[in-house]
């Protein structure tokens, strides 16, 4: 072989050196094989090359061997983490790569509203088809409303936990600054009227009003006479749909605050922050009366006489609107 021969030999073996490289680096930071927006999940525990055969059995890339070569030579060495992962079309595998190790991982949410029962937590959280395991209906008045971010595949349980431990980290910080002389002493029967409180009005401008309309019947030793103390019992908290009847009001039980003095055993629902905070600083008001005043609200009174005009305004306006 001559001279020249050698080394057109060399230059041709160099450009395919050459072209095999890029070739090689283009397999990394040029797309991947996928054409739209695609979900995929990292179990707990995966391993860079379960996950790379996962991703060529799911189409993500072509080789899962040129996928962990690449990655053994142009990729970091951080772990990556578990978790769901939305992979942009025509993302690269250097791109996917580094959201396996350092990306946001889908977060998905479930909301519990002010007021929710347990009964309809338990509920949503079964129905959430992303959660996985069973979790029994939580103690009445355990869980804080709020709305709650969870992942793919996450417990039920550990989310419930979430729940619960933000309600007993509220009621530590918030019952330290509660008013001096308020009618509840512990943090029980707080959670407690904060449930009745809650289930009273959907107006918020009128937490503490009511607050303080049933603080001073329980200090007067008064019936607290609160309708949803009837129902409880009867549904756990679902609407009742219906009004309701004469022998609900009379009955005996522990909730029922129409035949008891006092509180009920436990909360009737799940209250929210502003519920509970209107029980620990309550409106100073002389109110130990009221009725609904067609607007959603209520109509507040000092002494029986003004709550009877009250009611007989209440009725005239269903009369009107042929509700009686």
């Amino acid at each position: 072989m001559t001279k020249r021969s050698a080394l057109m030999l060399g230059a041709v073996a160099a450009l395919v050196i050459a072209a095999a490289a890029v070739w090689f680096a283009s397999g990394w930071f040029g797309s991947a094989q996928i054409e739209e927006d695609t979900t995929f999940i990292v179990p707990s525990g995966s391993t860079l090359t379960s996950v790379a055969n996962r991703m060529e059995d799911e189409g993500v890339v072509a080789s899962a061997d040129a996928f962990l070569l690449r990655a053994k030579i142009f990729g970091g060495g951080d772990p990556i983490q578990a978790g769901e992962f939305l992979l942009p079309a025509n993302a690269s595998q250097s791109q996917i790569l580094d959201m396996f190790q350092s990306g946001d991982v889908i977060r998905r949410f479930v909301t519990i509203p002010e007021g929710m029962p347990s009964i309809l937590v338990w509920e949503r959280l079964m129905a959430q088809k992303h959660l996985t395991g069973e979790i029994p209906v939580p103690q009445e008045g355990s869980v804080l409303p709020d709305t709650y971010d969870f992942e793919r595949g996450e417990e039920r349980a550990a989310v419930l936990a979430r729940m619960q431990a933000a309600m007993q980290n509220y009621l530590a910080e918030a019952w330290p600054r509660r008013k001096e002389g308020i009618a509840v002493d512990n943090v029980k029967d707080a959670l407690i009227l904060a449930s009745i409180v809650e289930k009273e009005t959907g107006v918020p401008e009128e937490r503490r009003m009511v607050a303080g309309l049933y603080s001073n019947r329980l200090k007067d030793g008064m019936l607290l006479q609160a309708d949803p103390t009837i129902i409880y019992p009867i549904t756990k908290g679902k609407p009742l749909g219906r009004r309701i009847r004469q022998s609900e009001i009379a009955a005996v039980n522990d909730y029922n605050t129409y035949s008891m003095v006092g509180l009920p055993k436990g909360p009737i629902t799940n209250p929210g922050r502003e519920s509970i905070a209107a029980v620990l600083d309550p409106e100073a008001t002389e109110a130990r009366y009221m009725v609904a005043d067609g607007t959603g609200g209520h109509a507040f009174a000092e002494t029986l006489a003004e709550h009877n005009a009250n009611v007989e305004k209440w009725f005239a306006l269903r009369r009107e609107r042929g509700e009686m």
